[in-house]
């Protein structure tokens, strides 16, 4: 197999698991780009072999006996600014790994039947590595973040707008940076963020306790309203209808498209066909162009549209072909974008 790449992209796994090594290095070796240069048991033992192997990808466990993979990203990226894969079980303490600078994580498979999965999804996520910017990301400044602004419309005005976000590789980290610089009385938004089931709901809870507005894991049913934020479920496509005099969401299975499930393009395509207020489409890191036409087609209905710059995209990937198509009518780096938001929010007053 082959992901169209010319330079083989060299791979280093660190795992304390013998049979974890194993299913991932046999797993990878089909894949004609990607070369396992080595292995290693242990963060420590990975620290001497990194100068010599000279890795373009590290994928690590989680859990590891002497220093767990937060501690591993944590000490390694000031020396090697290597882009890591984490490999997780359901385990909230991988969004702290990817505080302090771990590009993306796999969940691991779940029994034999998962095994093709996690590898197809483990060999896609080192493409995408390989291409990202790496970045050590300090818990202590974020956390000091204060709201923007206040808006200054009433809430019932508010909630005649809806903003939606879509997000990939680094996301997960940039969606936060946006939610805890917005005041409470921010219009409803709702979010695709590519993530495995089962991390959306510890996401959406993490990103609850650490910001102003509330955010919960959508499902059906629930409404779009001003101070709350619907996280789709990580295997449930999310559209936006109209039920009654409210906006809600409608969260259900589905095939991927753009080559993901949930979509941040059938997301963004929803609000184009369903919204009727006015509306804010903003899209954000991530390889490939989930949520580009999408984006367009909101802009196409009078949507202000907002595209995250290259400079602070882990990957530059879905913003720049959104902004290449002409979906996107302000550039803005991550740290800005709260800004630029709530400056046309009350515009629009």
């Amino acid at each position: 197999m082959s992901f169209g790449f010319n330079k083989k992209i060299r791979v280093m796994i660190v795992d304390d698991s013998m049979l974890a090594r194993r299913i991932i290095h046999d797993g990878l070796r089909r894949y004609q780009n990607i070369e396992v240069v080595g292995e290693a048991v242990n963060a420590r033992d990975a620290r001497a072999k990194i100068p010599i192997l000279k890795p373009d990808v590290i994928t690590s466990d989680v859990e590891m006996p002497g220093m767990n993979g937060i501690d591993f990203v944590k000490s390694i990226l000031p020396e090697y600014p290597i882009p890591i894969i984490l490999v997780s079980s359901l385990d909230l303490r991988v969004f702290d790994a990817l505080a302090v600078g771990a590009v993306d994580f796999v969940r691991k498979p779940d029994g034999i039947n998962g095994k093709e999965r996690f590898i197809r999804s483990l060999a896609n996520k080192i493409v995408i590595a390989s291409c990202s910017r790496v970045r050590k990301r300090p818990v202590t400044v974020r956390s000091s973040v204060s709201p923007v602004s206040n808006l200054t419309f009433t809430s019932q005005f508010n909630n005649q707008i809806i903003i939606a976000l879509g997000a990939s590789t680094g996301g997960t980290e940039a969606t936060l940076d946006v939610l805890k610089r917005l005041p409470v009385n921010t219009p409803g938004i709702v979010i695709v963020q590519h993530m495995p089931v089962g991390f959306t709901k510890m996401y959406a809870d993490r990103l609850d306790k650490s910001c102003d507005l509330n955010v919960k894991e959508a499902k059906t049913g629930d409404v779009i309203k001003t101070g709350q934020v619907l996280i789709a479920p990580g295997d449930k496509h999310m559209t936006v209808v109209k039920t009654g005099t409210n906006y809600t969401v409608n969260c259900q299975e589905g095939s991927k498209v753009s080559g993901h499930c949930p979509s941040v393009d059938v997301l963004f395509k929803s609000m184009a066909e369903n919204v009727r207020c006015h509306m804010v489409g903003i899209i954000m890191t991530g390889m490939g162009s989930d949520g580009a036409n999408g984006l367009l087609q909101m802009k196409q209905k009078g949507a202000f549209t907002i595209g995250q710059d290259k400079d602070s995209c882990v990957v530059y990937g879905m913003p720049m072909v959104a902004q290449k198509i002409g979906a996107v009518t302000v550039q803005a780096s991550c740290e800005n974008i709260a800004g630029v938001l709530t400056r046309k929010l009350n515009q629009w007053r």
